[in-house]
Order: structure tokens, then C-alpha cells, then sequence
């Protein structure tokens, strides 16, 4: 498969890696069916959050549980972690050296564990409350939705660590660029789901 021809959607290495850059057309394609897949888990998550919104059962609703500060933060900490985790492709595509593409995968990984610290403040304060899932409908809903984020984030965070390990042992071979490709897509997948989550159930719950 020639490499001017050999183009999929996400990075594209290019001429400069073209072994992996032909490996990464089949490979990445196929990740890409897996998010779909699992899009459309997101998107039944997020129907019945919405249909579940007023089923408080006579408790507490977004207005008395949400932290609309936190909730910026993960945010802003997500949207950052996409952003170093670009850098960290470019130091893959562009880059002579492993330790660049390291130090942005390292970067990228705080602000995630940034994200999911907040995140599980806010579930342990929510329980604190007596807003446990079994509460109501709607919190049923709400952690059904927002924790299964924080799971793949928490996935995506383990799969990270994984790769700089891998990287330091076995270096940037076709198998690691294409895996790292393949973690790129990931990680900005998640960023987009959260964009989501925060507009249709903070910004939302809190108009």
C-alpha cells in the first residue's frame, strides 16, 4: 500500500515513518468502528439521563448536587490533557527523540489524573449527601453516565502508563506508533464525550 495514497482519519505519520504509516490504515480504521461502538453506549446513557432528569423521587436535583467550579476544572483539566497529548503526536510524527515524546505523554497523564481526582471528590461528597444511585431515577442516571466517562478515562490513563513503559523498554517501533495512534484517538474521543457531559448535565442541570 503506498504511502501517498494511504490516508485514515486521526495523524498521519506520513512519509517519514512508512511502515507504520501503511500498518495504521487497517489498524486505525478499526478503532475507529470500536469508538462508534461505543458512541452509541454514550448516546444511550445520555438519553436516559435526560429522560430521567425529573425523576428525583421528592430528593435532591442537579441544582443542590452539582459543583459547577469542579466541574470547569475537570474540564478545563481534560481539554489541557487533549492539547499535550496533540503535542505528544507531533513529538511522534516530527520528533528525533523519545524523551520530548515522553515528557508530553507524562504531562498529558497529570492532567488526567487531575480530572479524575476532582471527579472523585465530587462522588464522594455526593454521598456524603445521601445522593447514592439508588436515591432516585435520576441519580441512577447521572451514575450511570458520568462515571462510566471516569472509567474509560481511568482505562485510557492505565493504557498511557503502559505505553511510556513500553516506550522506554522497546522504543518507537511500528507497533508503538500505531498504538500510540490509537491511544491519540482515544483520549481526544473521551474529551469530546466529557464536552458533552458538561453541557447537557452541569451547565444544563444548572440553568
Amino acid at each position: 500500500m503506498s504511502t501517498e495514497i494511504c490516508k485514515h482519519p486521526g495523524l498521519n505519520l506520513g512519509a517519514a515513518h512508512p511502515e507504520a504509516h501503511d500498518a495504521a490504515e487497517v489498524v486505525v480504521f478499526g478503532f475507529w468502528v470500536f469508538l462508534m461502538s461505543d458512541l452509541v453506549l454514550f448516546g444511550l446513557l445520555f438519553a436516559t439521563y435526560v429522560t430521567m432528569l425529573g425523576a428525583t423521587a421528592g430528593g435532591s436535583g442537579p441544582k443542590e448536587l452539582f459543583d459547577l467550579e469542579s466541574a470547569f476544572i475537570q474540564t478545563m483539566a481534560l481539554l489541557t490533557s487533549s492539547f499535550t497529548f496533540g503535542m505528544a503526536s507531533l513529538a511522534l510524527k516530527y520528533g528525533r527523540h523519545k524523551l520530548r515524546l515522553l515528557l508530553w505523554l507524562a504531562v498529558s497523564l497529570i492532567f488526567g489524573m487531575i480530572f479524575l481526582a476532582f471527579e472523585v471528590h465530587d462522588f464522594v461528597t455526593m454521598f456524603n449527601m445521601g445522593a447514592v444511585p439508588s436515591r432516585s431515577g435520576f441519580l441512577s442516571a447521572f451514575f450511570a453516565l458520568v462515571p462510566t466517562h471516569g472509567l474509560h478515562v481511568t482505562a485510557g490513563s492505565i493504557w498511557m502508563v503502559i505505553m511510556m513503559i513500553q516506550v522506554v523498554i522497546f522504543g518507537i517501533d511500528t507497533r508503538i506508533k500505531t498504538r500510540l495512534l490509537r491511544l491519540g484517538l482515544f483520549w481526544h474521543f473521551l474529551d469530546i464525550v466529557w464536552v458533552g457531559i458538561f453541557s447537557v448535565v452541569y451547565l444544563a442541570g444548572l440553568a
